[in-house]
């Protein structure tokens, strides 16, 4: 439900989906076929002349089922929420700043064991900041933003872990780029991404945390694939984009990643250097995706490949899967109501 306020502001109460910022912390998944939804309240704020605050606290949706007999089972369960885990939090939009726009923000997030969910106990605070200037033709734009995360968690959601654990993580982005003024519009960026990885020291938990964040725009397709995100990573990429028209857009990207951490599982492939043997330089991936609108505003149609070439830690490490590098392509064809 939502009730229009003064000017342009909105409060929305409910269940709804969010995008905050550029979606590294709080997002409505456009890619794979399940969403971060959230049931609560959800004020936006519009103070004019591109100057926004919002405001959220909410119960985020757990999506059922959540493990492989349930899924296996074929059977719908819904989703739900409790009290059990609860997010809220603040992001603000000052326009003209240092020659571009300026978004901090902070969120919150408290979350405690109960009957049917098992948790980390996480009572943990991230603070940040994202500055940008619009890419635009003939111009250079840039995107940085920064967080650090604080707090209370345990190291994992296993009953027996009762051992609370003092949170200091922190995560970077920083993405260079170019537009040229000839046809297609073709950009070029450079990118770095890092987030931290945990130690395993005594009393400490350092992994950052991704909270309801999307990760398809930069670190490639998830769902079925998706190695990468903003959790024990140090990964550069460099990036060409191209718009030949209004409905259509496509790029090619090359990253490479290695774990910040090496007693770490690396970013979201479960795998470890438990031995201290394989390195640290996980993969290479090359990744390509085009779209096209095949009615504007209502059907398009995407369709992209990725290959990951393994290397050190994801093919030498002893519990990384001997599978060789992996290949991966899809077709999407995404109608809008």
């Amino acid at each position: 439900m939502q009730v229009p306020l003064a000017g342009k502001s909105v409060l929305t109460l409910g269940r709804y989906t969010l995008d905050l910022g550029n979606r590294r912390m709080v997002a409505r998944q456009r890619f794979r076929n399940t969403t971060n939804a959230f049931t609560g309240a959800y004020l936006a704020l519009d103070g004019g002349a591109g100057r926004k605050l919002d405001l959220m606290f909410a119960l985020p949706h757990q999506r059922l089922p959540d493990d492989v007999d349930g899924i296996r089972s074929d059977r719908v369960k819904w989703d739900r929420e409790n009290f059990d885990v609860m997010f809220f939090g603040a992001h603000g939009t000052l326009p003209d700043v240092l020659g571009g726009t300026l978004l901090p923000y902070a969120f919150g997030l408290i979350e405690r064991d109960g009957a049917r969910l098992a948790t980390a106990n996480r009572r943990i605070g991230t603070v940040g900041a994202r500055h940008f200037v619009k890419a635009m033709r003939g111009e250079w734009d840039h995107d940085l933003e920064g967080a650090v995360q604080f707090g209370k968690a345990r190291r994992s959601s296993s009953a027996a872990d009762r051992t609370d654990l003092d949170v200091f993580a922190w995560f970077v982005h920083a993405e260079l780029g170019h537009t040229l003024s000839g046809g297609w519009t073709p950009r070029i960026a450079v990118l770095f991404d890092a987030a931290s990885g945990d130690g395993g020291k005594a009393g400490k938990y350092t992994r950052f945390d991704t909270l309801y964040s999307a990760r398809r725009f930069e670190f490639g397709p998830n769902g079925l694939y998706g190695p990468f995100r903003r959790s024990n990573i140090v990964s550069p990429s460099l990036r060409l984009e191209v718009a030949p028209s209004k409905r259509t857009d496509a790029f090619v990207a090359w990253r490479s990643a290695w774990a910040e951490n090496r007693r770490d599982q690396f970013a979201a492939t479960g795998v470890r250097n438990a031995t201290n043997t394989s390195g640290s330089l996980g993969a290479h991936q090359i990744e390509s995706r085009v779209r096209h609108w095949i009615v504007p505003g209502l059907l398009q149609i995407d369709a992209g490949a990725a290959l990951l070439l393994k290397r050190g830690l994801l093919r030498d490490a002893t519990n990384a899967p001997v599978s060789g590098n992996t290949r991966y392509g899809y077709v999407d064809l995404t109608l809008t109501l």
